[in-house]
């Protein structure tokens, strides 16, 4: 070990903390309203092209929308979090150096 510390993360903070996970609350909800609304366009549109196919073909198309959208959405989210907040900068990402990783072996 070296024996340097790591930088103590803004989010340790809890008035920071709670203005962060605030924020990220509000970006989810924003989400799911584009979300319904992309999703309801999508039925809408599939159902005037294609008529009634199946109630089940309907249910996957929304799921797969919706799941995709907000789980995409929601690690964005969590990226732009951890970034904005400083909490990246905070962690200790020293890595060895490239010859320390690819030296040839002696045999």
């Amino acid at each position: 070990m070296s024996g340097a510390m790591t930088r103590k993360s803004p989010l340790d903070d809890p008035v920071n903390a709670a203005h962060a996970w605030a924020r990220y609350r509000q970006i989810m909800k924003w989400l799911l309203a584009a979300t319904v609304l992309v999703v309801a366009t999508a039925m809408g549109l599939l159902f005037a092209y294609n008529g009634m196919i199946s109630v089940h073909f309907y249910i996957a198309v929304a799921l797969g929308i919706s799941l995709t959208m907000l789980l995409g959405g929601g690690l964005m989210g969590l990226v732009f979090l951890s970034n904005g907040t400083g909490h990246d900068e905070s962690v200790d990402n020293q890595m060895p150096e490239r010859d320390e990783l690819w030296s040839p072996r002696e045999d």
